[in-house]
């Protein structure tokens, strides 16, 4: 269905411009009103105008009879010599036909033209100045057309003058229409068609990548969106149907908009490749040229704001992005990425219309219709083009995606037959597995009868070996108690008793709660274990409780087991040793041996011990010492 619109549009297109050309008249600037020519088109090159570089000349100037030989007809001239920066007079000659049954009127081509001054003959034999060009509000204009329209009163026998002042900031295609009402009805009404058919198609297909980059959240959906509607408004601004509709109040836009809509075609169409042809993966080369293309881009186009608005202008060097892609997109092609064939022809021809607008607007090739609108004509096919690129690389991505589920299934099915293979064999050696460990079962239930024989047997002898070892410890003990009271005991033996701290600990700990545990806060006889070694915590009142606390051990600053020697020499009935001898056996300071001496006869006394043994100093409570 798109394809068969997009014939008619192309041969609409080709009818105007057919009937265009056939009625492109060479000779003079004078045009002859007859009912049996409905138009006639008049290039620069063949209206008489004058070149005002001085920029001083006004409509009184021009018009007197000495001036008009100075309106010439320049074969050579066309739009590539067109001087921004000076004034274009150009004067039409019209032979006028009273009785003619057509109304007729004057057409202007170039929409960009900035200013435009229209000095129309009335008929008492003035002129009335008519002020035309993008630089007014659209709403201005006689004829509310893209175009600029001017009505010929052909009320008078004889030739008609018009001038025209043209100034214009850039270069203007000066192109001159007389044509008839009816004419100019019909190739409105087949333009505006035309337009509405391309422009409709940029929508739909538009909403249509919108409609897929939201339900699949592919990036290059979106790219090429927003490629579509900057192809859409840059043609709009290029016929002038984006000032007539989308911006008509705002005429200051138009020096801008070309540029900005330009620059958004190249800024999405690199994107988009980038993103369809995956550059980044398959050339990185080519990856880094796009962006260094779409960098030096982005400088002209902002030098068109800064510098000079003239960048803004279509120029050979417009076609190089485009003609990139396009060489890019063969080059991953013939890599393999058959994705890309539709890709390839697509900017193939848009390369071409791009090529052949830039010839035209450079007036390096004539101007005609066709020509004219091929920019338009490329930017359809490709549009359409790259719309089945898209469409064609779900398809080869469905079908990659059918072969790799095909494999899958082939794959499946063969674990599936290599699963029931393995399964049958791990069958069997379960069942030698299962056979194998029932007789080692049978094995290992002998071997735990023979344990639980041999068992009760050690438990028999580990009865009675703490039989025997309760009555070695009752003879150690007793003969420990025997070597502390017969005769004083050197420090090197007495370490043999009490080697560390710890044997220390464990000593007091037997001494203290050997007979069982009692608070000394609330009296209760349950507890757990404390934070620390040899420590315990009441159940009832959680008081922690220490083998040192309440003894005259509780707060030594030296090692225990020197505490203990202290406290054994000062309870000994055998010659004690004096206190040099003691500090210097034990490294202690004379005054730290005396201070626990002290407190250990204190305590004696406090107890009214007057003969007491090893086990009376052990319970000894810590009293102050003065």
């Amino acid at each position: 269905m798109s394809w068969k619109i997009f014939s008619n549009a192309f041969l609409l297109f080709f009818s105007i411009s057919s009937l265009s050309i056939a009625q492109r008249i060479s000779g003079s600037s004078t045009f002859q009103i007859l009912d049996n020519i409905e138009e006639r088109i008049f290039a620069i090159d063949q209206l008489e105008f004058y070149e005002d570089s001085s920029n001083t000349l006004d409509f009184q100037d021009i018009i007197q009879a000495g001036f008009q030989d100075n309106f010439r007809i320049n074969p050579d001239f066309d739009k590539r010599r067109f001087d921004i920066s000076h004034t274009y007079w150009v004067k039409l000659s019209i032979e006028n036909d009273p009785n003619s049954t057509k109304k007729w009127l004057l057409e202007f081509y170039d929409q960009s033209i900035d200013s435009l001054t229209a000095f129309l003959p009335t008929p008492q034999g003035n002129y009335q100045q008519i002020n035309l060009g993008d630089a007014l509000p659209f709403g201005s204009r006689e004829f509310i057309h893209k175009n600029f329209e001017l009505g010929i009163a052909n009320d008078k026998v004889g030739i008609s003058n018009y001038y025209f002042k043209i100034r214009s900031s850039q270069k203007a295609d000066i192109r001159i229409a007389v044509r008839s009402v009816n004419r100019f009805v019909h190739y409105a009404l087949s333009e505006y068609f035309a337009y509405g058919i391309f422009y409709g198609m940029i929508v739909i297909i538009a909403l249509y990548n919108l409609l897929i980059y939201s339900a699949i959240r592919e990036i290059k959906y979106l790219f090429y969106t927003f490629y579509l509607v900057s192809v859409g408004i840059y043609a709009m601004c290029v016929d002038g149907i984006a000032f007539q509709y989308l911006w008509p109040n705002h005429p200051q836009l138009n020096q801008f908009a070309n540029g900005i809509f330009s620059y958004s075609i190249v800024l999405w169409a690199i994107l988009f490749s980038i993103k369809f042809l995956n550059t980044k993966n398959r050339s990185f080369t080519i990856h880094r040229i796009l962006q260094i293309i779409l960098g030096l881009k982005t400088t002209l186009f902002l030098g068109g704001f800064l510098v000079d608005q003239k960048l803004f202008e279509i120029r050979f060097y417009d076609v190089i992005p485009f003609f990139f892609i396009f060489v890019a997109s063969i080059h991953i092609w013939t890599k393999g990425y058959k994705v890309a064939r539709f890709f390839v022809v697509a900017y193939g021809v848009l390369f071409i219309g791009v090529a052949i607008k830039a010839l035209v607007n450079a007036a390096i090739i004539p101007h005609q219709t066709l020509l004219y609108y091929s920019l338009h004509i490329a930017f359809l096919l490709e549009i359409l083009l790259l719309t089945f690129a898209l469409a064609d690389r779900v398809k080869i991505l469905k079908d990659n995606r059918d072969r790799a589920l095909r494999r899958t299934i082939r794959q499946i099915e063969t674990n599936a037959e290599l699963k029931d293979k393995v399964n049958k064999e791990l069958e069997q050696k379960v069942k030698e597995r299962t056979k194998e460990l029932e007789q080692k079962n049978l094995l290992l239930e002998e071997y735990a009868r023979q344990v639980s024989e041999r068992d009760e047997e050690i438990k028999r002898i580990n009865s009675l070996l703490d039989r025997d070892n309760y009555t070695l410890k009752s003879r150690i003990r007793e003969s420990f108690q025997a070597r502390l009271s017969n005769k004083l005991l050197t420090f090197e033996e007495f370490q043999k008793i009490f080697p560390d701290q710890s044997a220390c600990m464990r000593y007091l700990e037997e001494a203290k709660w050997g007979r069982g545990f009692e608070c000394r806060q609330c009296g209760n006889t349950k507890y757990s274990k404390g934070p620390k070694l040899f420590t315990k915590r009441c159940s009832r009142c959680g008081h922690i409780d220490s083998v040192t606390a309440g003894t005259i051990f509780h707060g030594v600053k030296f090692p225990l087991e020197k505490a203990f020697y202290i406290a054994y020499n000062s309870i000994s009935k055998n010659e004690k040793l004096t206190l040099e001898q003691m500090a210097s056996l034990l490294d202690l300071r004379k005054n730290t041996v005396w201070a626990f001496r002290k407190k250990v006869i204190t305590s004696l006394k406090y107890q009214d011990l007057s003969q007491p043994n090893w086990d009376d100093l052990l319970a000894l409570q810590e009293f102050p010492s003065n």
